[in-house]
């Protein structure tokens, strides 16, 4: 999707819960809730990764990715500010699934029974890149849900 990329636009929806924890999320500037968004996802390279800033409507927040090291080897890291995730890029049919194995916070890990839980994957579909991503917690229930639709575009581009 971001091979040579530096932007994609396309519209999204987001649900939000209404747990403290899910109200915590705007800690981590998760956008508010909304329907049929404009989303704009920036790829820019950064020391050692990426930095994806993710605009839904008005509302942004980005995250910063990189590949393991040690025991993350093999794995993709994921920082939200002081949270790490470290996540198997799992093929399953037509879709590539993101599984948290482990996480951490202020670079201390944690146990992964405490996690926030992931349901997250991206697709292809009529030429558009599908994406879909849902934190939840045990105790809690939903946080956050995004999901949509992007097109890569050239430098000043619009989606179609």
């Amino acid at each position: 999707m971001h091979d040579g990329v530096s932007s994609a636009e396309g519209r999204g929806r987001v649900d939000r819960g209404s747990s403290p924890l899910a109200c915590a999320g705007a800690l981590m500037s998760f956008p508010p809730a909304g329907k049929d968004l404009p989303v704009r996802v920036t790829f820019e390279q950064a020391p050692g990764g990426e930095v994806w800033r993710r605009t839904f409507g008005r509302h942004s927040f980005q995250s910063h990715q990189y590949d393991g090291r040690g025991k993350s080897e093999r794995l993709i890291i994921e920082r939200f500010g002081a949270l790490e995730f470290a996540m198997a890029l799992v093929v399953e049919g037509d879709r590539l699934r993101l599984v948290t194995r482990r996480w951490s916070a202020f670079g201390m890990p944690l146990p992964i029974w405490l996690a926030p839980r992931s349901n997250a994957y991206e697709s292809e579909e009529n030429g558009a890149f599908r994406f879909f991503v849902e934190i939840s917690h045990a105790l809690t229930g939903l946080i956050v849900r995004y999901d949509g639709w992007l097109k890569p575009q050239p430098p000043g581009g619009r989606a179609e």
